[in-house]
């Protein structure tokens, strides 16, 4: 076991999950050990079950966290055109699958049905709707249209990531385009989203809001 030190609880649970991260990024779900977690982070299994009482909770708050930090690293430019803003996006998400195959795979395979594992997928998916309506200007389309076509967007691009990462049957290039060109397949038809930021016309000349839409 690894020499003990003592940290105050705030400190130990930080400790944890970093040890915690680095197993689920190393290994599958299954063969990542709360024995394990313990021993290298110097501490006894009774301890660690006073943070963790078990490996799905100590999973779910390192998602959490992975999530936050991954939030905290996307944050959007609202003075780049949308396309450049949705690629970098993109691009930050698929840095941090590559990196983290294991844990991806494991809350989005075998914790698919775990309800704490998927609020924080949806409390993610909801925030990054939020930044990509009011950062990119895409709110000021159809709102609720555009809205409703990120969320299915944005699941889309998860499911695919995650047939990407198990199967490796088209690469990283082809998985970007087709993420980018489905969004901008869908949303083509009622915004112009290759024009510069607050400039130039929003809307084709043949599909502009009406009174509903443009509320």
């Amino acid at each position: 076991m690894t020499a003990r030190r003592r940290l105050d609880p705030a400190e130990r649970r930080s400790q944890l999950l970093g040890v915690g991260a680095q197993l689920f990024a190393a290994k599958p779900y299954d063969e990542v050990f709360m024995e394990e977690v313990a021993e290298r982070g110097g501490i006894s299994r009774a301890l660690l079950y006073r943070y963790f009482p078990n490996k799905r909770d100590l999973f779910a708050a390192v998602y959490r966290q992975a999530a936050d930090r991954l939030l905290a690293r996307t944050e959007l430019d609202p003075a780049r055109p949308v396309r450049e803003q949705l690629s970098a996006g993109l691009d930050a998400h698929i840095d941090y699958f590559v990196a983290n195959r294991n844990t991806v795979l494991a809350a989005n395979r075998v914790l698919a049905g775990d309800p704490v594992i998927q609020a924080v997928i949806t409390d993610e998916l909801a925030e990054l709707r939020r930044r990509l309506l009011d950062s990119t200007e895409l709110g000021e389309g159809p709102r609720h249209m555009v809205s409703a076509a990120l969320m299915s967007w944005m699941v889309f691009v998860r499911t695919l990531c995650v047939d990407w990462l198990t199967h490796q049957a088209f690469s990283r290039g082809e998985l970007h385009d087709m993420c980018v060109g489905a969004l901008l397949g869908a949303l083509r038809p009622v915004m112009n989203l290759d024009r510069p930021p607050s400039g130039g016309e929003e809307w084709p000349t043949d599909r502009r809001p009406g009174p509903a839409e443009a509320r």
